[in-house]
């Protein structure tokens, strides 16, 4: 007679019914007791009668389920992880076999294929490790279970939160978190990413990579900002130097804003800086994200320079918004009008402040360089005349003082020809050139206003 396994309430059930079967008793109270309606009784009394204790047991005890995958595709899975995608999230690993061996499983499904085969996430917690290493020393020496009271004492035992969670933005383009992340992204080689998420519904506005933190990736993550939803109300970040900046020991006027501050300033945007990161969670949880997720796409679409990294970034965001992101129709939108391709231009530009030379020239990146009107006629300022040197943002070269802004020339370190041995010159007409207006927002007296209020901000904060 083969041995009949039964769980605790197919127990119970079995010890009510013998009894009743047995000696007899009050049908009513035994169907309270097990839950159910008398005539259950009566049929679990005749099945009893009729099969005994093996009645109680489940009837699929000891069954593969019908929709349970194969040992095949069990194994296939575990190679894959093991093989092409070892260094992917359980989430997006099954995002990735889904996408390109058509293989089609759920999360926990995966989670719990690769656990019985002793493969854990390599982004799992320390707690999940622990509770793994002890599973698995369980089934090796089949041990009893953990004792109740170290189960209890690892549940309750929680990481203390000294920075309470607060609700998100009301709006869209209310907030846009950023910063940059370090890291080995593509081709075994560290490059930093600049993002901006927005608070509201967690949309990337924009992304750049660049070899470190600077102020050309933040440019471009503002440009995108700017070209695909408007003008955010504000930038939240940390306090890195490109967006704020206070000299130790004080400082002049110069040295208490930055280039990146001041474009905001010109497209009326806040900057909100912390060094808490806890304050930009949103930011930080995205990098996070990210760390795990796009250096396996990146290797996947063989990308290996950061020119390809800029390309195929574009498309990932778009795919990565249009899973994650919340609706864009779902929250009100406070972003401005999109400015103009000319007004972002010039206001994303890199300004450098230069004094002439006794050469009447401009000195810049150890290039010199004359200034030119808007005919193509060279126009000389006297030595010691300070101004400002601008790159905009495409790389036009200008040098703006208090009587207007002009085009910086380079000056060529040798004649293209020779007076004495060429006797063909070469006849080059002055090419006229286009002079931005004098709104134009890096004009020099704008400038100096800024950095002064922003000396006074400094001072009064101190």
């Amino acid at each position: 007679m083969r041995k009949i396994s039964l769980t605790e309430s197919e127990k119970n059930q079995y010890r009510i019914i013998k009894e009743l079967s047995d000696h007899g008793g009050n049908k009513r109270r035994a169907a309270l007791k097990l839950g159910c309606s008398i005539r259950s009784v009566d049929r679990h009394i005749a099945g009893y009668r009729a099969g005994g204790k093996e009645y109680f047991a489940h009837g699929n005890r000891g069954r593969a389920p019908a929709h349970a995958l194969p040992e095949k595709t069990k194994i296939a899975i575990v190679e894959l992880y093991n093989g092409k995608y070892y260094d992917a999230s359980l989430k997006h690993f099954t995002e990735l076999m889904r996408k390109h061996d058509g293989i089609e499983v759920s999360e926990s499904a995966v989670r719990n294929i690769l656990s019985s085969f002793g493969v854990l996430s390599p982004y799992a917690t320390r707690k999940k490790k622990r509770e793994h290493k002890a599973r698995m020393a369980r089934n090796a020496s089949t041990q009893q279970p953990i004792k109740e009271s170290a189960t209890l004492a690892a549940a309750t035992v929680t990481a203390q939160d000294s920075h309470p969670r607060r609700p998100r933005c009301a709006y869209f383009g209310e907030m846009i978190q950023t910063d940059a992340s370090l890291h080995a992204w593509f081709g075994g080689v560290k490059s930093t990413l600049h993002l901006g998420i927005d608070d509201a519904l967690g949309v990337i506005v924009g992304g750049w990579f660049d070899w470190q933190e600077t102020l050309n990736g933040y440019y471009h993550m503002l440009e995108q900002t700017l070209l695909g939803y408007g003008i955010p109300y504000m930038f939240y970040s940390d306090k890195r130097t490109v967006f704020e900046y206070k000299k130790k020991g004080g400082g002049d006027a110069n040295d208490s804003f930055t280039q990146f501050s001041y474009a905001c300033s010109q497209l009326g945007i806040q900057i909100k800086t912390t060094s808490v990161p806890q304050a930009k969670g949103r930011i930080e949880r995205l990098h996070s994200s990210l760390q795990k997720r796009l250096p396996v796409e990146l290797r996947l679409e063989g990308v290996s320079t950061i020119e390809q990294a800029n390309v195929y970034l574009a498309k990932f965001i778009a795919d990565y918004n249009a899973s994650f992101a919340l609706p864009i129709d779902s929250t009100p939108s406070v972003f401005e009008t999109r400015p103009s391709l000319v007004a972002i231009d010039r206001t994303l530009a890199v300004v450098t402040p230069r004094t002439v030379d006794n050469g009447h020239s401009v000195r810049l990146n150890n290039t010199y360089y004359r200034t030119v009107d808007k005919n193509g006629m060279p126009v000389y300022f006297y030595k010691g005349t300070k101004g400002l040197a601008i790159r905009t943002f495409s790389g036009g070269l200008y040098f703006s003082l208090d009587e207007g802004v002009f085009v910086l020339e380079e000056i060529p370190a040798h004649e293209r020809a020779s007076r004495n041995f060429d006797f063909k010159q070469p006849v080059q007409e002055p090419k006229k050139r286009y002079i931005p207006p004098q709104s134009h927002p890096w004009r020099l007296a704008a400038y100096a206003a800024f950095a002064k209020k922003q000396a006074r901000a400094e001072k009064d904060v101190s």
